[in-house]
């Protein structure tokens, strides 16, 4: 199979991305702005230096004299206790700044997905967007906290440099200020290389991290269809990619480097030529062309420096174009200002103001297109649920059966007419208020890392042991407990893969009948369990049912007919409507499904 993964490309740095990030930079603008006074202080002393060795050369080694070493000795060893109290105080503080710039950002991004619409994760896959809250987030806080040290610490050093060199010699000064801008435009031109290179092997090592994704979740399927051939043929095309591109990249940081370390070097024998002689015309002392040398040196290493800035900042920028698309993601279900000043949100609900929810739910004059589709698949539908009423939506695979369901669960937004709960229109009411009253059971349940009794108490979070217990016996999924070494403390594991299908079903039906609301929907909920235990809980499903609102999408001939009313999905439009009896007598769609559903059945 070919690896294929979703990726941005990027032509070049752009600051533009940057500064849509620049709320979490700001929100860390003490830390940055001590980090700053910090790195000022510890350039401006490392500056100092060379200015130390001009001293120490025409006072104590030319003279041969230790006259006044003392006073020198103290105030160096000062410069340097300052200098480590500088180091521990700025690396600190950039620690602190990569890990709460990473966390602020996580926290929005989880937040955000916890708000979003079900139409988003349905587009966008679970490998994508944990890459983008892990992945992308470490990379994005370290370059915005290591790199602002290493520009600010080159650019001061470079200003401090600039300043002393001037006041012992400006002629020296803007001769070696003349050399300097080469080094930076050939750097500037392999960066440029750099960069596209970079940008490729971000993309490939993206593409990597697909492929092991994919060749551990589809690791049974591929032993089955017998391909691993094909799957190492194809991770060992893109190793080769990454490595043929890492290398050119390295080629050519190998090519730049040396070149400006050679303007370097010329930089400095231009220094030693002429100061020489100065020094030889006793024009100037031999301890400032020493100080010379190392400002020439000092000039040459933040263009390095800021090279690898700056790639760094690019290789980063296609992470922090999907974080930030993925906060700016718009939200197009929402609820009203006025609905949060009454009812709250998501995150701070006010129950106490919530109207006790009956059940009773009317499709309006319901008109529907999906986000990204291109046809109504509800046009002008009109359907009155009373409360108590068990729905079943029947039709092939693909038909579209979710679409209503999701609509009354308020998962999507009619583009035309409206949805009422109990004589309201959905958009009246908080979101939290209707899906705390929704039970849920789906065809692949999902359950959470933790214990069988854990995850049956999502239902319902202060329940007690007994309630859990007492709602797990009356759907049969006590049999799954008692099955284990640990009963009910028994650890389901990541997703439940510790569980069979059918006992994570069995375990999502007993959180459902724990949570007790009074609208249910079954989306194939029955179609994972076998025939046995099917008929174990089939009468309980039908006590579940009693009194309450329910849509049952489902295949089974035993839930389907029960049903006061059953819908007849086709091509994502409802095309016949009525009782079991009343479409087995007109013999349309619903009576040849039905047929062969029996048959079905029948040969299981």
């Amino acid at each position: 199979m070919k690896y294929e993964y979703k990726d941005e490309k990027v032509k070049g740095l752009s600051l533009g991305v940057w500064k849509r990030l620049f709320p979490y930079i700001k929100q860390q603008k003490k830390a940055y702005f001590l980090v700053s006074i910090s790195m000022i202080l510890f350039t401006a002393l490392t500056s100092s230096f060379p200015l130390f060795t001009s001293y120490a050369i025409n006072n104590f080694i030319i003279p041969g004299t230790m006259e006044g070493i003392m006073p020198y000795a103290i105030l160096y060893g000062a410069i340097i206790v300052i200098l480590g109290i500088c180091t521990y105080f700025w690396v600190k503080l950039l620690n602190n700044i990569e890990v709460r710039v990473a966390e602020n950002i996580r926290r929005d991004c989880f937040v955000h997905l916890q708000k979003i619409q079900v139409a988003y994760h349905n587009t966008n896959s679970v490998g994508y967007l944990i890459a983008r809250v892990i992945s992308d987030t470490d990379r994005i806080s370290s370059t915005v906290s290591w790199a602002f040290m290493a520009v600010t610490e080159a650019a001061f050093g470079m200003i401090f440099g600039i300043i002393f060199m001037f006041i012992l010699r400006p002629s020296l000064a803007l001769l070696l200020l003349v050399i300097v801008p080469v080094a930076w435009l050939i750097a500037w031109f392999f960066q440029r290389k750099i960069i596209v290179i970079s940008r490729r092997t971000r993309e490939i090592n993206s593409r990597i991290t697909g492929a092991y994704n994919e060749g551990i979740t589809g690791s049974k399927t591929s032993k089955t269809l017998v391909i691993e051939d094909v799957n190492s043929a194809d991770f060992a095309e893109l190793s080769n990619n990454m490595q043929r591109e890492s290398v050119r990249a390295s080629r050519l940081n190998a090519i730049m480097l040396p070149m400006v370390a050679t303007v370097g070097s010329i930089a400095l024998a231009i220094v030693l030529f002429r100061g020489g002689i100065l020094v030889d015309m006793d024009l100037l002392d031999f301890g400032v062309l020493a100080a010379f040398i190392s400002y020439a040196i000092i000039m040459i290493e933040p263009v390095i420096w800021v090279s690898g800035v700056i790639t760094e900042m690019v290789s980063a920028q296609v992470g922090a174009e999907r974080v930030t698309g993925l906060l700016n993601e718009e939200i197009t279900i929402t609820d009203s200002p006025e609905v949060v000043e009454k009812y709250g949100d998501t995150f701070n609900p006010k129950r106490e103001n919530w109207e006790p929810l009956l059940g009773h739910i009317t499709f309006d004059d319901v008109t529907f297109m999906y986000p990204d589709g291109d046809e109504n698949v509800l046009e002008n539908f009109t359907l009155d649920v009373p409360k108590g009423t068990t729905v079943a939506i029947v039709g092939e695979t693909g038909a579209g059966k979710s679409t209503m369901v999701n609509l009354a669960c308020r998962f999507y937004e009619p583009t035309g007419g409206r949805v009422l709960v109990d004589g309201r229109d959905v958009r009246e009411r908080s979101q939290l208020w209707l899906h705390s009253s929704l039970g849920y059971v789906l065809q692949n349940p999902h359950l959470f890392s933790g214990s069988i009794m854990e995850n049956i108490r999502y239902g319902r979070l202060d329940a007690t042991d007994e309630e859990v217990i007492a709602a797990a016996k009356i759907v049969s999924a006590d049999t799954v407990a008692e099955r284990m070494p640990d009963g009910y403390d028994t650890d389901v594991g990541e997703g439940g893969d510790k569980l069979s299908t059918g006992e994570k079903q069995l375990v999502s039906f007993a959180r459902a009948v724990l949570a007790n609301p009074p609208i249910f929907v079954l989306d194939e909920a029955t179609s994972s369990i076998d025939t046995e235990t099917e008929q174990l809980i089939q009468n309980a499903i039908s006590h579940m049912l009693e009194g309450r609102t329910s849509f049952i999408i489902a295949h089974r001939l035993s839930t389907i007919s029960k049903a006061d009313i059953i819908l007849v999905v086709e091509d994502g439009k409802i095309v016949e409507r009525g009782t079991h009896a009343e479409l087995l007598k007109q013999d349309g769609h619903y009576a040849e499904l039905y047929r062969a559903m029996r048959l079905d059945e029948a040969s299981v």
